[in-house]
């Protein structure tokens, strides 16, 4: 297979593209851990997520889960 005179041009752009693509894909799988851990400490500390669903008396105050 022959590239011709652009050869280093057409394969440090492919090379360029690999590592972005790869720097992006670790960046996510890195972020993905940090943030169930920072939600698993949260619920180890009882905070709850708002989108439970959760009923009560807005008189006394009173929530069942």
């Amino acid at each position: 297979m022959t590239l011709g005179p652009y050869a280093a041009f057409i394969l440090g752009a492919y090379g360029i593209a690999a590592l972005i693509v790869t720097a992006m894909v670790a960046w996510v799988m890195i972020d993905h851990r940090r943030q169930a851990r920072a939600l698993a400490d949260l619920e180890a500390r009882g905070v709850t997520r708002r989108s439970e669903q959760r009923t009560g008396d807005p008189r006394t105050g009173e929530v069942t889960p």
